[in-house]
């Protein structure tokens, strides 16, 4: 029997608000009166989810997200895919919706000029563009758009400090007079293009939507798009139209992992992967091992396994 596809939503909003222990209240009893699975944080700066479950739930989820004014022109991405996307429903209380570790940046108050995908591979293309992506070394590993500098940001804490010690001389060096970031879904490109306006770049842009919109709108003929983008759920990867991609996840560290990576004497499934081999005692081996058993013990009584991150 075929799994019924799930309808899967991503969205994020910068907006001033406060009570929120009783919008954490609130939106847990949306999201369980609605049988949906996902993360949603929420912070003094705004809002930022990715969640799965039925087309009808979650259109009443984000319509229930919506009757909140600040929230009404929320945009969610939406994408399909089959199987479980994630294990269980998270809403969590966090400083920030997406962590810079910097609280005085506002995106609410400051930030780059939004660029819409039909307009992004026109303004990638000057030359007087540096673009940047401001996602993870390893989530750029997969793809990024073509041109792009990665800053090798281990987090996008990382960031503030790269962009102090290299932004403005690359861009001397390299004649930009523009900057122009993307990210998975525009969060983490928007609270930068505010950071770098107050850091005094003065023409910041940014892709709207980010890459997910991207490769739902254009189509690979005209894409600058090379590879796959990483996703934060048990798809991994994805390509042009949100189809599923080719990776996998190593589930000791966290990495996406291709059939090479799977064929290497350093994988062993749920323990260990070429890039995370070396970085794990004997005893942590161990304990991804003994995981990995209840995971498949779980399997065979078809239960649920929540697992645990060590």
């Amino acid at each position: 029997m075929m799994e019924e596809n799930k309808l899967i939503a991503a969205f994020y909003k910068f907006v001033d608000w406060n009570n929120l222990k009783r919008k954490k209240s609130e939106i847990e009893k949306l999201c369980l009166e609605n049988n949906i699975v996902g993360t949603i944080l929420l912070a003094n700066e705004g809002i930022n989810g990715t969640i799965a479950g039925s087309e009808e739930s979650i259109l009443a989820v984000i319509q229930g997200l919506k009757d909140d004014p600040l929230l009404l022109d929320i945009e969610p991405k939406f994408s399909k895919a089959e199987g479980e996307i994630f294990k269980r429903m998270k809403v969590r209380l966090k400083k920030e919706i997406v962590s810079m570790g910097m609280e005085n940046i506002k995106p609410t108050n400051l930030k780059g000029k939004s660029v819409k995908t039909g307009d992004w591979n026109e303004l990638i293309s000057d030359p007087k563009t540096l673009v940047i992506d401001t996602r993870n070394q390893y989530e750029c590993a997969i793809g990024t758009f073509k041109g792009s500098l990665d800053p090798k940001t281990k987090s996008f804490r990382d960031f503030p400090e790269w962009s102090k010690n290299n932004l403005k001389a690359l861009m001397k060096k390299e004649e930009k007079t523009k900057v122009a970031m993307f990210c998975t879904g525009g969060i983490r490109c928007e609270k930068a293009s505010s950071y770098l306006l107050e850091e005094g770049i003065e023409e910041v842009y940014q892709l709207e939507g980010g890459i997910l919109k991207y490769l739902e709108n254009i189509s690979s003929d005209e894409s600058l798009w090379e590879g796959e983008c990483f996703v934060f759920d048990e798809r991994v990867s994805i390509q042009h139209g949100l189809v599923e991609g080719n990776y996998s996840m190593c589930h000791a560290c966290r990495m996406p992992i291709d059939d090479d990576d799977m064929k290497s004497k350093e994988y062993s499934e749920g323990i260990s992967c070429p890039h995370c081999y070396a970085a794990h005692s004997k005893e942590r081996k161990e304990r991804f091992a003994e995981r990995q058993r209840q995971i498949k013990l779980a399997k065979i009584r078809n239960e649920k396994h929540l697992g645990k991150t060590y």
